[in-house]
Formats: C-alpha cells, structure tokens, sequence
C-alpha cells in the first residue's frame, strides 16, 4: 500500500476527479496518477482500478482512525438507531458523497475482488457494531435484526423508490423496534 502521504494525494486526486463534471473521462488511473502528481505504477502498486481507488478514499473518510466503525449507545435503543438511520442517510443523500457512492457502488457489480473488500472492510463491520448494539440491548438474531435494518434504507437508496423523509424513518425505526418484541 502506498504511504500515508501519497495516499492521501492520490485519495484527493481521485475523490476532485469523481466530482469534476468537467473532466469527464478522465476518472482513470493515469488521470489520477496525473493529478496526484505521482507516476501511474504508484497509482497501480497500490490499487488494481479506479473503483478500489475511489472505495479507498471514502472508506478513509468514514473510519475512526482505528478503522472502527462508531454506533451510538445512549441506552436507548430507539435513539439510537434513529441516530444511525438519520446519519446512514445523510451520507447517502449528500450530494457530494452520492455521486461517489454511486460511481464505487456500480463497480461492485462487475469487480469481484472490489465487492469482496467492501463487504470485509466496511458492510461487514458495519453489520457487526450494529449487531453488537443490538446484542447488547438483548434484542434475539441481532445479526439478522441489524439487516433488517439497514437493508430498506439501502434498498430505497439504491433503487430510488421513494425519498427519504423523517416520517419514514420514524417509521422504520419503529418496525424493527416491534420486530425485537417478543
């Protein structure tokens, strides 16, 4: 992998490149190499494609510097799933971010090996912690519980069914809530 200081460049490169209408085509590794300013075997050592550059730079952007994954836990767990479909949408929804989003999540489709490092890197531990908040609010099949959680918000996203709205998060959050009751 390339050195922090390259990757950030390369991350800044790619993530401007993603985002500039204007530069249409040129989301490629040379384009990024090029306005990185770092040669295109530095751009290819480290990433195999565009679309594992991009996931890169945004896995970057949303990890502690752990590399964890945050879930509130203000003892209720009501709130705080709330809090997660609240912020889970604002990323997916922010007009910046959805671009980006969009561009990896149709490089998931074609690229195996791209698919297999988001689901390790960032769907797995996201599921995790919410499963681990969850378990620890001693809600049964807390894995199967934290996809029916985030599964409808990525459904809509993904498919465009309907916007977003705080009655339909309410909502939401209130089903998977009845759906832990015994």
């Amino acid at each position: 992998m390339a050195r922090d200081r390259t990757r950030v460049k390369v991350h800044a490169a790619a993530l401007s490149l993603a985002l500039d209408e204007s530069a249409t085509g040129a989301l490629t590794m040379e384009g990024i190499a090029a306005r990185a300013g770092v040669s295109k075997q530095t751009v290819y050592r480290s990433w195999p494609s565009t679309g594992a550059v991009l996931f890169d730079a945004l896995l970057a952007r949303s990890a502690d510097e752990s590399g964890r994954v945050l879930v509130p836990n203000s003892g209720d767990l009501a709130s705080d799933l709330l809090t997660m479909a609240t912020g889970m949408i604002a990323e997916l929804t922010d007009p910046v971010e959805e671009a980006l989003l969009r561009t990896v999540t149709a490089d998931l489709q074609s690229d195996a090996a791209l698919a297999a490092q988001y689901r390790e890197l960032l769907l797995e531990p996201q599921l995790s912690a919410i499963s681990a908040r969850l378990d620890e609010a001693g809600v049964p099949a807390p894995g199967d519980v934290a996809e029916l959680f985030v599964g409808p918000i990525f459904y809509r996203w993904l498919l465009r069914t309907r916007p977003f709205d705080s009655e339909w998060v309410s909502a939401h959050v209130g089903r998977i809530i009845r759906s832990c009751e015994p």
